[in-house]
């Protein structure tokens, strides 16, 4: 008799090797602290509390030694210029660490610190039988402008538009495949997946998960987490 193939397996990881230069302050802002912990430790409770994961990878900066080791999470000193390489890199370290081709890698930004382990779980039932994979996301609720030296040019329509969020869940091999065939300029796993031919699922996330980007945003990050303790 032939032997069933292996079950695919649900690797997260978290690129965690950008210097936030829009988020203002000093150092990385995955480091700075949000509801009295760094940004980034909120960020691994999350995954911490989905069984179904084999791994958790953090991606760091080579000689980054801010990142604390955890007992939930590995970390790799593989971070590249880009965050296309930085997920790359961080593959190919999960490979080394023995994820197979069509095994499941749930990418997920470090700085969306407000996901919760119910999101989590929600993206991996509704993609774990697609072919494809997919994404958080969360429909376009604002009018959205177009500008041009400071002016609006144009008014967009809002309709079928959705804000990407992470995490994004693909197949290792077509991950691995879409980043190298799109390139380092490419801001998402959606759309190098995208470039290839393919439709990636939407799954709605929520106006929480949102990414801390701009110094306003850590005050809301900060209120959302306390009001979570």
């Amino acid at each position: 008799m032939n032997a069933s193939p292996p079950q695919s397996r649900f690797f997260a990881l978290i690129p965690s090797a950008g210097h936030g230069s829009r988020a203002g302050g000093d150092g990385p802002k995955q480091y700075r602290a949000v509801a009295g912990k760094p940004m980034v430790e909120h960020t691994l409770a999350a995954f911490a509390g989905v069984a179904r994961l084999a791994a958790t990878l953090v991606v760091v900066a080579p000689g980054d030694t801010t990142m604390p080791p955890g007992a939930s999470y590995s970390i790799a000193e593989c971070g590249g210029s880009t965050r296309a390489a930085t997920v790359l890199n961080g593959l190919q370290a999960l490979r080394a660490q023995g994820a197979g081709e069509a095994d499941w890698v749930l990418v997920h930004d470090a700085a969306r610190c407000l996901i919760t382990a119910a999101l989590v779980d929600k993206l991996i039932d509704a993609c774990a039988g697609d072919a494809v994979g997919g994404l958080l996301a969360h429909p376009l609720a604002d009018t959205l402008k177009m500008e041009e030296g400071g002016r609006v040019t144009a008014t967009l329509p809002r309709e079928a538009k959705w804000l990407a969020q992470t995490p994004q869940m693909f197949r290792l091999g077509l991950l691995v495949q879409a980043l190298q065939a799109a390139g380092d300029q490419v801001t998402d796993e959606a759309g190098a997946v995208e470039a290839l031919g393919h439709k990636p699922l939407l799954v709605p996330g929520g106006a929480q998960n949102f990414k801390v980007t701009y110094p306003d945003d850590f005050a809301l990050a900060d209120a959302v987490l306390r009001s979570r303790q």
